[in-house]
């Protein structure tokens, strides 16, 4: 019996050097890929549209039998993480599929508030990061290992600033944003600028600030609407827009409200209602009027989701493209994660004339896209149609 007993134990051993070691020397590893994204906390829409892009692009990945890389296939795993929209919580999110999960690369998060911390820990531990839809500065500089899909509030400051100014000749602007916050800031200051080197010292007649999670904006306003303001920038979040829109109207300010790509949820249309029909904003996309690789992504989301993709959305499947483009440019996967994540993100860096449903994309030093701006009004059926591309000069 003895021996019985010995033989099986052999043979069990054996068994599980075929299933673990050998398998593991003859079949390729599993690439892991991570998503930071606000799935809860105040705005849960970024991070529903980041995480069903991300989902649509593995799909594909899972159709073709994996990704290729040097020749071989590759099963690709997705690790999503939930920073709560909070900073804290996506640079733990980003320590934790960095050092547990032991991902590749990692897309998102995508508000600047959390991008910058988890940006910070991607650099620290050299794991490429892309943000899908971060437009502060910050994020990216003197961080070789962070990216963007986006453009920047540098750049969207002004775009902004010469857009009212071809438009609607005005002199007078008055700018309403989140002092606490990182975006709105960040991207109010940028504006201001920007306005005041085109018309002048003063010419930015109102410049008022609130504070995260404020709702009554009624005081600002009432000095917006004294200063003589022939209209509104307010850089705000989908879910306060609204707010915005309602107090200022009941107050009697009638003048024309201009924002950002931070408008470019459907919830803001949902929310706001007709107060948001006939106003513009700078963003990425637009869906209305969109064609080919453009078109072909928003008939399958909304064929999936029931609902057609905003620029989150948007921005992750060229986020998650670039991340695969930057992989198979790699070459191989040798299985030392601090090797694969070098050749990716050297890949990344050098990523020129990536044809994207955003828009074609060359890197800068930085880690920054070089590409133009849309300009997208709401119409008076809610749907955000395209009107122009801009550039600041």
């Amino acid at each position: 019996m003895r021996r019985v007993f010995t033989a099986l134990a052999v043979l069990a051993m054996a068994a599980a050097l075929v299933s673990s070691g050998c398998a593991g020397r003859g079949a390729p590893p599993t690439i892991k890929i991570g998503v930071n994204a606000e799935l809860t906390g105040d705005i849960p829409k970024v991070g529903e549209s980041c995480k069903r892009a991300a989902q649509m692009w593995l799909a594909d990945i899972e159709a073709a039998g994996g990704l290729e890389v040097g020749g071989k296939k590759y099963k690709v795993e997705l690790f999503i993480e939930d920073n709560e929209s909070k900073p804290e919580s996506a640079a733990a999110a980003a320590t934790k599929l960095i050092t547990q999960d032991e991902v590749l690369a990692i897309v998102g998060p995508n508000a600047s508030k959390v991008a910058i911390p988890a940006g910070e820990v991607c650099n620290n531990q050299k794991c490429p990061m892309i943000s899908p839809w971060s437009t502060n500065p910050r994020t990216t500089k003197d961080r070789p290992w962070v990216f963007r899909a986006c453009f920047l509030d540098d750049f969207q400051g002004p775009v902004v600033a010469r857009f009212v100014t071809e438009e609607f000749n005005f002199t007078k602007a008055a700018v309403l944003y989140d002092v606490a916050s990182d975006y709105p800031k960040g991207l109010a200051e940028f504006f201001k600028k920007a306005w005041e080197e085109i018309h002048g010292p003063g010419s930015v007649v109102a410049f008022e600030s609130f504070v995260t999670k404020d709702r009554d904006f009624s005081a600002q306003l009432t000095k917006i609407i004294a200063s003589g303001a022939e209209f509104l920038f307010t850089p705000q979040y989908y879910d306060e827009v609204p707010l915005i829109l309602k107090q200022a109207r009941e107050l009697g300010f009638d003048k024309p409200v201009v924002g950002s790509d931070s408008w470019g949820s459907a919830e803001l249309v949902k929310l706001a209602g007709p107060l948001s029909y006939g106003c513009f904003f700078s963003t990425h996309y637009a869906a209305a009027g969109a064609k080919g690789a453009t078109k072909e992504f928003i008939d399958r989301f909304k064929a999936k989701y029931g609902e057609v993709p905003d620029d989150v959305a948007a921005l992750t499947w060229d986020s998650m493209r670039i991340v695969e483009a930057a992989i198979k440019a790699a070459g191989k996967i040798t299985g030392d994660l601090a090797t694969d994540r070098k050749a990716v993100r050297d890949a990344m860096a050098a990523i020129k004339d990536f044809d994207g449903i955003t828009g074609r994309m060359t890197f800068t030093e930085e880690g920054d896209p070089i590409k133009a701006a849309v300009i997208v009004k709401i119409s008076n059926t809610g749907e955000f149609e395209f009107y122009k591309f801009v550039s600041p000069k």
